[in-house]
């Protein structure tokens, strides 16, 4: 199925993923760019990541209501409530993180927290291409998905629960047979907080 406005958008062979390269214009790329520059960093990880909405404790895993950061800034509500208008969402999105990878940073294999976070899990990726890995862990299939720039990757239903997904840590990425060197990459995941 392939939402209302969504119609540039792509089926993979996971119930519940669907990636739609250009969701936004090169202009509003630049511009997300330059504002995510403008914002503190937070260094407690290997790589730099920003939080709104709600603050993901790394170490508890968790997300707890006394986390909350306060509405999201304009600039990513006008997103949020895209995303909504789009139909990806049920309500606006109200937790973000901006996670920045340099060549040879990535993320490992992990199912976002299920008693934290909706159904919906959403990222935006700006700057360089790089590879997600999901693999189902009951049957150790695994997909590969190209992230361009610009480009939205949904997860929901049993692509969110059911398939981890990782960013390998490598300085580059095969392609189609092509190695393709990774320079900086920002994305911003956008989510709905389970409320208790």
């Amino acid at each position: 199925m392939i939402l209302p406005g969504l119609e540039n958008s792509l089926e993979i062979d996971i119930s519940g993923l669907k990636y739609i390269p250009d969701y936004i214009s090169a202009e509003q790329h630049d511009a997300l760019i330059t504002q995510i520059d403008a914002q503190l960093w937070n260094n407690e990880l290997k790589r730099r990541v920003q939080h709104y909405g709600y603050r993901y404790d790394y170490k508890a895993r968790m997300v707890h209501d006394t986390s909350y950061l306060g509405p999201l800034p304009d600039w990513l509500a006008s997103f949020a409530r895209r995303l909504y208008a789009d139909g990806i969402f049920p309500n606006f999105p109200d937790q973000v993180i901006v996670n920045e990878y340099e060549p040879g940073q990535g993320i490992s294999a992990h199912i976002d927290c299920t008693p934290c976070f909706g159904d919906t899990i959403a990222s935006l990726s700006l700057g360089s291409s790089c590879v997600m890995q999901l693999t189902h862990p009951a049957s150790s299939q695994r997909e590969d998905i190209s992230l361009y720039p610009r480009s939205l990757i949904i997860l929901s239903g049993n692509a969110r629960y059911q398939w981890t997904h990782a960013i390998p840590a490598r300085k580059s990425d095969t392609i189609n047979g092509i190695k393709h060197p990774r320079t900086r990459r920002v994305s911003l995941t956008f989510r709905m907080m389970v409320k208790s």
